[in-house]
């Protein structure tokens, strides 16, 4: 049932791509060209003769081919109309490729569905379902890989002709600048510079980045020729009244586009009336600027309204592509890792039903936007649907085997919980309760009981840890105690001043080394005092020579050569290296004594007090050890 459901939304949700590959109308057209040609027209410096900005150099267009009756065609047909297409320039056939593709895809799909159904009623599984080769989609593919080339190669072709226009309109503005640095002969030079203008002129479209630069450079010669060499006034003014009549045409030209209903033909027609006004040479200086004035405001109503038109459908697009983010993220916030029951995967199952109904009640976006967002959305579906069966199929086995496995970890943990190996014991239990979150669920009726049973295990344990860490806390207390006599020893030791003062100091700083652990709180306070005596000591006795390495050791024992400093070195390192395993030891049952756990509360309180009086241990044999090095 689940899986009919699935295949029918599906085959809903492939309408949509099929109109997506419908012909695009003139004004679709549009969109999909340089972004640059969509930008209004930029304005130029009042200084310099007008021009607009051009989009990038589009390819030529064959005059419109009539609409081709595709209806009632076969796919053998539209192959064979394909195969004509491509025998004939690239330039001319672009439309028509897309429509026959998208036609013949139509049919191709219909034929898939109609084998599924078959498929589907003889009992198969969907999921096995593979559609038959077909002869004529390889045709047509192989058809489409030629015509890619082809397009390719008339791509590149155009490209390097541009580059070739581009060096050519160099060569004459260099020949102009030449002509204009010979004052000399500038008169009977006059006819070679209106032949070279006109060669500019004639010469084809350049690259999209040097056309800009290069007819500025190119008004600057010409304009310099005239003004800067002074050419014959009779000539000049002869030239410019012919070119204000030719610039005012075209103003009225760009003024009459503003009635016309097509905004998109408009615009069109004005990217032409701009390159036939840079194609015209300058008029007389007093007017240059109200002359522009008016062809850029003409310019500026037919941009805007252009501008206008593209941001309007791009907002409706960019709302469509919006709600349909908006779905595939939320198709995508459904997880199945917490689906445990029949009941629930169905219940989400209808949110899934209930998500594609609101996909085909939108829009399109953009081209494409919507193809990459159909193929998230359908990608979302697809997998929960492949899910849902392993769900189904998988369920009782899983269910099954993770039981037994719980119940090893059960006999294990109980089979430990006994022990007084402490360190390798907390190492297991910590391991084991790794191990136990790896596991998926159970049978309900049963998942209650063995957890309680791993459970109880677990706190048995760690409790008798506790109380053996109860019996820890007296050895601090009792070594507190000893190194409180040893403070009290040196301290008379620094007042008395006996010949063996220096010795006695010594002896009391291995005596001090001896002693374990002290209570946390106390640390700081009885080390301060003992500081404060041996610095006292090394100050005040003969012990100024061995001050530097008995203050390096902190508190170590007497130093006596080289062999007894690296004595004490490996002393240190070895219980550097001790605390630093009992630390990882201790971060890490921390992640499993919560307070959720029988005394999981002191015990959480315990650990944290043992690993910050780890952490300060640790820190104080670090710089004993760098004090051990410097001396």
């Amino acid at each position: 049932m689940e899986l009919r459901e699935q295949s029918e939304s599906m085959n809903n949700l492939e309408k949509d791509q099929v109109l997506s590959t419908e012909p695009q109308t003139e004004a679709q057209e549009v969109v999909s060209e340089e972004v640059k040609a969509e930008e209004p027209i930029a304005e130029q410096p009042a200084a310099e003769e007008p021009k607009a900005e051009q989009p990038k150099a589009e390819e030529p267009k064959a005059e419109s081919a009539p609409r081709l009756e595709l209806a009632g065609k076969s796919k053998g047909e539209l192959v064979e109309m394909m195969r004509e297409a491509a025998a004939r320039p690239i330039e001319e056939v672009k439309d028509e490729v897309q429509a026959i593709k998208a036609a013949f895809f139509a049919l191709r799909r219909d034929e898939v569905s109609k084998e599924k159904e078959d498929f589907l009623a003889n009992g198969n599984n969907e999921g096995d379902f593979t559609p038959k080769d077909d002869p004529d989609e390889n045709n047509l593919k192989e058809l489409l890989n030629v015509l890619k080339e082809r397009r390719t190669e008339y791509n590149a072709a155009q490209e390097a002709n541009r580059e070739a226009n581009l060096e050519k309109k160099r060569q004459i503005i260099a020949l102009i600048n030449e002509i204009a640095n010979d004052p000399d002969n500038i008169n009977r030079q006059f006819n070679r510079v209106k032949q070279l203008q006109q060669e500019f002129k004639d010469t084809g479209d350049v690259p999209a980045t040097a056309d800009t630069e290069v007819w500025k450079e190119f008004q600057r010669a010409t304009e310099r020729f005239y003004d800067v060499l002074k050419m014959n006034k009779e000539l000049r003014d002869y030239d410019f009244k012919k070119n204000l009549e030719l610039k005012q045409q075209l103003c009225e030209e760009a003024e009459a586009l503003d009635e016309d209903p097509d905004i998109v033909s408009a615009f069109r027609k004005l990217q032409e009336l701009h390159n036939n006004w840079r194609e015209i040479g300058p008029v007389a200086k007093e007017l240059r600027e109200e002359l522009w004035a008016r062809f850029k405001a003409a310019s500026s109503a037919i941009n805007k309204k252009y501008q206008a038109f593209f941001e309007d459908r791009k907002s409706k697009e960019k709302e469509n592509a919006d709600a349909k983010t908006a779905l595939c993220e939320k198709i995508e916030q459904i997880t199945t890792d917490d689906l445990k029951t029949y009941a629930q995967w169905d219940e989400v199952t209808k949110q899934i039903i209930a998500l594609q109904e609101d996909w085909k009640k939108l829009g399109y976006a953009s081209r494409k936007a919507n193809a990459a967002l159909f193929a998230r959305f359908r990608k979302s579906c697809d997998d929960f649907f492949a899910k849902k069966a392993e769900f189904y199929k998988a369920m009782k086995e899983e269910l099954s085997a993770n039981l037994a496995k719980k119940i090893d970890l059960c006999e294990r943990a109980e089979a430990l919980m006994d022990s007084t190996d402490w360190k390798e014991a907390t190492d297991k239990f910590v391991e084991m309760q790794k191990e136990w979150k790896t596991i998926g669920p159970v049978v309900k009726k049963y998942s209650d009981n063995v957890w309680k049973r791993f459970i109880a295990a677990c706190d048995h344990f760690f409790e008798e840890k506790k109380k053996q860490n109860v019996n820890v806390h007296a050895v601090e207390h009792d070594n507190l105690k000893a190194k409180k006599e040893v403070i009290a020893t040196l301290k008379s030791t620094i007042e008395e001043a006996a010949e063996d003062a220096a010795q006695t100091v010594r002896e009391l700083m291995d005596r001090w080394q001896e002693i374990g652990h002290v209570p946390f709180k106390e640390k700081d306070k009885i080390y301060a005092q003992y500081r404060e005596l041996v610095d006292k000591a090394f100050d005040t006795l003969d012990m100024r020579g061995s001050r530097s390495r008995g203050d390096g050791q902190r508190g170590g024992g007497r130093p006596s050569g080289n062999d007894r400093g690296l004595s004490e070195r490996d002393r240190l390192v070895r219980t550097y290296e001790q605390r630093m395993s009992e630390l990882k030891t201790f971060e890490n049952n921390m992640g499993f004594l919560t307070a959720n756990t029988k005394s999981g509360n002191s015990l959480v309180q315990e650990m944290e007090r043992r690993i910050a009086r780890l952490k300060e241990e640790i820190a104080d044999l670090e710089q004993r050890i760098k004090d051990l090095d410097n001396a």
